[in-house]
């Protein structure tokens, strides 16, 4: 490609950039606003977020029963599921910045974050192409993926599964840059959700250890022992009673999840101890699949590669986690994208599967809503880390010869 050639393409590209972020702009907004509108947001997990957040600046302890449900009376919520903050500590000061808001401005506010990570996700992702046409991905992957069940739900209810992604997209590109220790403190992170960073942390351990990469390691400690001090400037006994308040929370969960510990709990009929027995096993069978794989790949994964098997396998493996917990799946799904256009030479393909990913993760959520259960969300989960499998076989092969079609 020739300078001049060259600079007219950049100059379009601009453009491109340009009008995709100002329709985001007014997607995104208009979004925010029918869920201001129509949902009921004083009583959902946002609520949990912003009230602990918003203790940061009164100098109340969310840890504390009686200003925990005072909190609630305050603000109008009614339901109150927890008789303190079921999050680690140190995460309400993540939350600190919405707690100088308004609860339904934070609300809003969160929302866009929300989908303004999801929209960096992917534009940082689409960046590792070498094709220079890929970018014409970007606007319609992001609406398609605004209607993906997880990230649907997550708007509505204001969880925090875009904060997991953004961790896990920042190690991923640190370890890129060949940052290690900062990409294992970063990672570290993902314990503000723990069934969900435990597993992602034991199993990129594995990996890191496989790669004799001693400095994401010691970075994963060194984030573990900040967040720690952290929770205990405001609570020295906060761990303990994090842990009073998890089994609180398990016990009314069990059997309604998609992971291998509810289906057990239902083949075992409801009986806790054979729930323990059958899940722990089923549980160390595949978290052992998973990192004998990564062991054994070691350098042949890339950090993309490796976390596409790390965050499916870690969601199956966990004892709680929901559907909306299923965000961080944007970095598997945008890995398929690329080897589908990669070997397909055709956007279409890859459009088709996120749309037939949206209806399969509708469908769920449809199911979710009238029976109150989540185990139909394991389909998504198989079906993303299946694709993984297979197309890590094929990504070696030689491309179908068809042409990209024309901007």
């Amino acid at each position: 490609m020739n300078p001049m050639t060259n600079s007219r393409y950049s100059t379009k590209r601009i453009i491109y950039i340009i009008i995709a972020g100002i329709v985001l702009g007014v997607v995104f907004t208009l979004k925010a606003l029918q869920n201001y509108t129509h949902q009921d947001y004083v009583n959902t997990n946002f609520f949990f977020f912003w009230l602990s957040g918003h203790m940061v600046w009164t100098g109340h302890n969310p840890y504390d029963q009686i200003s925990w449900l005072a909190g609630h009376d305050a603000f109008g919520a009614t339901w109150k599921p927890n008789k303190i903050f079921p999050y680690p500590l140190p995460l309400m000061f993540f939350m600190a910045p919405l707690g100088l808001l308004t609860l339904g401005q934070a609300y809003i506010a969160w929302q866009i974050v929300t989908m303004i990570i999801i929209a960096l996700c992917v534009f940082i992702l689409l960046r590792h192409w070498l094709d220079s046409l890929q970018y014409l991905l970007f606007l319609p992957i992001i609406i398609i993926l605004l209607f993906f069940g997880p990230v649907y739900l997550t708007l509505q209810i204001g969880s925090i599964g875009a904060l997991a992604l953004a961790l896990i997209l920042f190690a991923i590109v640190s370890m890129e840059k060949d940052h290690s220790l900062l990409a294992g403190m970063i990672l570290s992170f993902t314990i503000l959700k723990p069934p969900q960073g435990l597993t992602i942390l034991i199993l990129a351990g594995i990996w890191f250890i496989a790669r004799k990469d001693w400095k994401a390691i010691l970075g994963i400690i060194v984030g573990g022992l900040v967040l720690v001090v952290i929770g205990w400037l405001r609570d020295p006994l906060w761990i303990i009673k994090f842990r009073g308040s998890s089994e609180t929370v398990l016990d009314r969960t069990l059997g309604i999840q998609s992971n291998i510990y509810s289906f057990a709990y239902l083949a075992c009929k409801q009986n806790i101890d054979c729930m323990w027995i059958a899940g722990s096993i089923g549980t160390l069978i595949v978290m052992g699949g998973g990192g004998f794989y990564l062991w054994r790949k070691g350098d042949q994964l890339t950090a993309w590669e490796a976390f596409n098997i790390i965050i499916p396998i870690g969601f199956l493996s966990t004892i709680y986690l929901w559907s909306y917990d299923q965000v961080p799946y944007l970095i598997p799904i945008l890995w398929i994208v690329k080897i589908i256009v990669d070997k397909t030479k055709s956007y279409a393909y890859a459009l088709l599967l996120l749309i037939g990913l949206d209806i399969i993760s509708f469908i769920g959520l449809v199911v979710q809503a009238n029976t109150h259960t989540d185990l139909l969300s394991i389909t998504t989960t198989i079906l993303i880390f299946g694709l993984c499998l297979w197309l890590f076989q094929l990504k070696n092969h030689h491309p179908i010869d068809k042409p990209i079609p024309a901007a």
